[in-house]
């Protein structure tokens, strides 16, 4: 076992934002829909769309009842209607007819409704009588033919049409839309069951926005376990809502976050880009999960909310992400010129989503935030001008971030602007974007508060530019909006969480230039996968913590204001694979340890003055849960095309996921007793409070 040493300093080398450890979410892998929005009902409202495609080849086709289907069997029973919808920004809605008493229809609510005995779920639609004068409505959840949980709720029918000259005048009651609620308890357990909706009494109704929620939803929205998940983790803020998520496949596709707030049923849905192939994990024209969807159930009051709602142990704060007239550039040549009025639609959603955020109640965008319930202003600071756009012949990005950046500041000069450099690192266009930044920064302090970069990378990667950031000018910040380590399996192993935190080592020792950090992406449903690794995996009723997720937590938990002086010890370490930062929490030291080899270590650790340090100690620690950390190896869940993805035709994603699931880790944190020296488990990580 190889002995190394390190000597504890209290002497500060710069200051670092103690809220650097935050969160990436963009609706990948039904991160939202089917995910963290607790919304159990898939195509609530019938506006799904079918995507197919390969590259910047695409089909959108409507399929307003996927998901749908007649209990009974009979097709002609359900049929989309879009004459008198609730809302002109959803047009389509289901016309049921029950030839016979007590018919119904059905939703399959992605992988089957999940309950635990006794769970309550609220339950909400809005209906419309066509000709239903004499009976109710039955909500159930059903498996096989046995229900498990049901209620019947009252209908509220028209008064019946008189005939003649009252008819012709409209004195009657019309047959207008109602909103109806009701509550389901589960009688027992079940998993696989679908919901269900009947008529008691033969006839016709219409039916739009159906909804059914978990009762014990965080504020009404969240997925409880997977909402908890993320406040263990107190993150200093949260990047949304993505990502390539932002561009869309085409500029009428594009996330446009006034479509995402008011009422839900005034919230134009739209496609998702990652239901087409476009991540490493299935290849095929017509994915699985083609009628993947973004419902903004989920919108931008909602991530503002989440911010306040993680804002424990420290204010997470929001960083909103904007497009800036440019479609997803691995996926569409489009844009929108900046000579085009067009563009300035999109400079004003930026200033209108700080007024919506920030505004009084008299302001237009303020006042809409205040009838969603928050009156009070959401305090955003920051904003990104796009995601990962590049300099090309078809896109002038710095151009384009100037007129942002002018128009922002002028209005608004305490909001600090986020610049881009693109998808990757260390090649021409990080470079160039670079370049721009500090340029314009010398004429203008204000211009960029920070710079996104990203990088996915293999492990070795991350051990090798552990010192990425030594030598990076200090003008102009850096935010590191998108980084995982990458093994030869794409899954999320141990060595691939030790690998990250080797990095994170460096970001923190140069925490007076890397401001930000966002590991991505957030999210993985198992067998709806477009993208791994992933931070949390999960499935209708589980929760799978990754190595990745512990790292994340023991850098956030145990962030620091000051990085102490290593005095260059940290490259003597570098040769035994030991990766360290030092720094000051409160009045205490914590030293961050990465132990790469496969072999235990030891540091014995010393004060200034060569004096072992002797005594009690907080350590917590992320390690193999088998003490054994796996070498990762490709296995048939990897292609050999550049994409890393396999045919759906050779795997299922079900399949996929089982290959490339988490190794599992260990996490501990308890009080230890040191006499000079700390053991160093193989392939760990650990913070250590002295």
């Amino acid at each position: 076992m190889s002995v190394n040493k390190l000597a504890i300093s209290k002497k500060t080398k710069c200051e670092i934002n103690p809220d650097m450890i935050g969160l990436f979410f963009e609706d990948i892998n039904f991160a939202a829909d089917g995910g963290l929005y607790a919304e159990m009902i898939e195509n609530r409202s019938f506006e799904a769309v079918k995507t197919k495609g390969t590259g910047r080849n695409y089909v959108l086709k409507e399929d307003n009842l996927y998901a749908w289907s007649s209990v009974e069997g009979k097709e002609d029973a359900l049929e989309i209607n879009c004459n008198q919808p609730i809302s002109d920004k959803n047009p389509h809605y289901l016309r049921f007819v029950a030839f016979e008493d007590g018919e119904g229809f059905a939703n399959k609510a992605y992988d089957g409704v999940c309950l635990k005995k006794d769970a309550k779920v609220k339950v909400s639609f809005y209906a419309k009588e066509v000709d239903y004068s004499e009976g109710d409505i039955e909500v159930k959840v059903v498996k096989d033919g046995k229900s498990y949980a049901e209620a019947c709720v009252k209908f509220v029918a028209a008064q019946p049409e008189p005939d003649g000259y009252k008819q012709m005048v409209g004195d009657c009651e019309d047959k207008i839309w109602r909103k109806y609620e009701t509550e389901l308890v589960a009688k027992e357990d079940v998993k696989g069951a679908q919901f269900e909706i009947h008529l008691t009494k033969a006839g016709t109704v219409e039916f739009d926005i159906i909804s059914m929620i978990p009762a014990d939803a965080v504020a009404g929205v969240f997925r409880k376990d997977l909402f908890n998940a993320l406040a263990d983790l107190n993150p200093g803020f949260l990047r949304f809502p993505g990502g390539c998520i932002v561009e869309g496949t085409s500029i009428m596709r594009r996330y446009r976050w006034k479509d995402t707030v008011g009422d839900i049923k005034d919230r134009k849905i739209n496609t998702n880009l990652w239901a087409a192939v476009g991540g490493n994990t299935s290849v095929a024209w017509e994915m699985p999960d083609s009628h993947y969807m973004q419902s903004y159930g989920i919108g931008f009051y909602e991530y503002f909310l989440l911010c306040e709602l993680l804002s424990k142990k420290r204010t997470c704060k929001a960083v909103p992400v904007l497009n800036i007239g440019v479609a997803c550039q691995f996926r569409s040549y489009e844009v929108v010129s900046m000579d085009d009025p067009a563009f300035d639609e999109y400079v004003q959603d930026a200033l209108d989503l700080i007024e919506f955020a920030n505004g009084s109640v008299d302001t237009k965008w303020g006042s809409l935030r205040a009838k969603m319930g928050h009156p009070e202003s959401f305090n955003l600071e920051m904003i990104a001008i796009g995601n990962e756009q590049w300099e090309s012949r078809h896109v002038n990005l710095a151009e384009r971030y100037k007129i942002f950046e002018k128009a922002i500041h002028d209005k608004y000069p305490e909001i600090k602007c986020l610049g881009t450099a693109g998808p990757f690192v260390n090649n021409d266009i990080h470079t160039e974007a670079w370049k721009v930044y500090r340029e314009e920064y010398a004429k203008n302090p204000e211009y960029s508060y920070a710079v996104d970069e990203h990088y996915y990378v293999a492990p070795q990667w991350l051990y090798d530019n552990v010192a990425f950031y030594d030598n990076y000018p200090r003008n102009v910040y850096v935010f590191a909006g998108e980084y995982a380590a990458h093994d030869a399996n794409l899954s999320n192993s141990v060595e691939a969480g030790v690998a990250e935190a080797a990095m994170m080592t460096g970001m923190e020792r140069n925490g007076d230039v890397v401001k930000l950090a966002s590991y991505a992406p957030l999210f993985n449903r198992i067998g709806h996968s477009h993208w791994t690794p992933d931070m949390i995996w999960f499935d209708e009723d589980s929760v799978t913590l990754t190595p990745s997720y512990y790292t994340q937590k023991i850098f956030s938990d145990y962030a620091g204001t000051e990085a102490l002086e290593l005095n260059d010890q940290e490259k003597m370490l570098r040769n035994s694979q030991i990766y360290v930062s030092l720094v000051k929490m409160g009045d205490k030291a914590v030293l961050k340890v990465v132990n790469g080899k496969d072999e235990d270590q030891v540091l014995e650790l010393t004060d200034e003055n060569g004096d072992s340090i002797i005594g009690d100690v907080e350590v917590a620690t992320m390690k193999a849960a088998s003490g054994c950390a796996k070498v990762p190896e490709a296995s048939d869940a990897i292609a050999v095309d550049n994409n890393h993805a396999v045919s759906t035709e050779i795997m299922s994603n079900a399949e996929l996921c089982m290959k490339r699931f988490p190794e599992e880790a260990s996490y501990t944190v308890e009080n230890k007793k040191i006499s000079g020296s700390i053991d160093l488990p193989a392939k760990s990580v650990l913070a250590i409070v002295i």
